[in-house]
C-alpha cells in the first residue's frame, strides 16, 4: 500500500491517478471527507500533517508514503511514518534546498523537512523540482474578463516542470531500493518567462493574449495581504535579487523515464478549460 499526503494537490492528484492506473495499491490523505477529485477506486482517509498522531489510521498497511514538506512537526510526522513500519518515504522537495540559505524562509523550510527525512531512519527518497507548470492557474481568474496577463518577475525564466512528470518520477522510484538515499532534481524541458507562456497560451486557446510585466513594487504590492510576508521576502530573494536559478534544464526526467519531460505546449493543451 502506497499513502499519498496531498492527494488532491497538482502533484498528489497526479500520483495517486498513476498509482490506481497501474493497479498499485494506494491510499489517499485527506483532511476531511468526502474527498472530491480522486478516483472511485480510491481509499481515502482523514489526517492532518499538522497533527502527527493523526496520520496512524492512515499508516496501517503502507509499505511507501509520498510526504509533502513544510508542516509544523516534520521530525514527528517522520517518527509516525517509522513507528507504522513504512519502508520508503519519498519526500517533494524543492531546487531551492540545494542553496542552503537558511535566511530564506522557503529554503529553510524545505532544509528543515529534508533534514528530518534523513535522520528518521525510514529509507527515503529526495525530489527536487523546479517550478511548477501547473502556478499558470493563477492567471485563470484574470483571463476570464480580460486578454491582459500580468505577472511578476517578467525577466526570470524558470525550467517549468508538469506535476503529471513529478508524479511518474514518484510513482517510478517509490519502493525501489535503487533509489534509497538518493536526491533527484528535476525540471521540465526549457525555461520560460511569463511572456513566453503566455504566447503559447494564447495560441493554444486561440485568443489574443497580451502580457504586462508588474514592476518589484506593484508585485510586492499585490502579495500582500495575500501571501505570508516572510515568503514574500523568500520569492523576491529568488527571482529579483537572483538568490535562485531556476532555469536550469536537467536531464533527469529523461534518464529516469526514459521519455522527454511534457513540454509547456502539453500542458497547456491539457488545462485548456481551466481559462476558457
Amino acid at each position: 500500500m502506497i499513502l499519498v499526503t496531498g492527494s488532491t494537490g497538482h502533484v498528489g492528484r497526479e500520483l495517486v491517478a498513476r498509482c490506481a492506473e497501474a493497479g498499485r495499491p494506494v491510499r489517499a490523505l485527506v483532511r476531511k471527507a468526502p474527498a472530491d477529485a480522486l478516483p472511485d477506486a480510491v481509499e481515502a482517509v482523514v489526517g492532518d500533517l499538522d497533527r502527527p498522531e493523526s496520520l496512524r489510521p492512515a499508516l496501517a498497511g503502507v509499505r511507501g508514503v509520498f510526504l509533502l514538506p513544510g508542516y509544523a512537526d516534520m521530525p514527528g510526522v517522520l517518527a509516525e511514518i517509522g513507528r507504522a513500519g513504512v519502508g520508503h518515504v519519498v519526500l517533494l522537495s524543492s531546487v531551492a534546498a540545494a542553496d542552503g540559505v537558511m535566511e530564506n524562509a522557503i529554503t529553510r523550510m524545505m532544509i528543515g523537512s529534508e533534514t528530518a527525512v534523513r535522520g528518521s531512519g525510514v529509507p527515503w527518497t529526495i525530489l527536487r523540482p523546479s517550478g511548477f507548470m501547473s502556478n499558470t492557474f493563477q492567471w485563470a481568474g484574470g483571463l476570464a474578463a480580460s486578454d491582459v496577463v500580468e505577472a511578476e518577475f517578467p525577466d526570470v525564466p524558470v525550467a517549468m516542470i508538469d506535476p503529471y512528470d513529478i508524479a511518474a518520477v514518484a510513482a517510478h522510484v517509490l519502493l525501489d531500493e535503487a533509489h534509497f538515499g538518493l536526491t533527484h532534481a528535476l525540471s521540465g524541458p526549457e525555461p520560460l518567462r511569463p511572456a513566453d507562456r503566455v504566447d503559447i497560451l494564447a495560441r493554444t486557446l486561440g485568443r489574443d493574449l497580451r502580457f504586462r510585466g508588474l514592476s518589484d513594487e506593484e508585485a510586492r504590492a499585490r502579495m500582500e495581504g495575500a501571501v505570508p510576508p516572510q515568503y514574500i521576502d523568500a520569492f523576491f530573494r529568488y527571482y529579483a535579487d537572483g538568490e535562485l536559478d531556476d532555469s536550469i534544464v536537467r536531464p533527469t526526467v529523461r534518464d529516469l523515464l526514459g521519455r522527454a519531460p511534457r513540454t509547456f505546449q502539453q500542458w497547456a493543451t491539457a488545462h485548456a478549460a481551466a481559462f476558457s
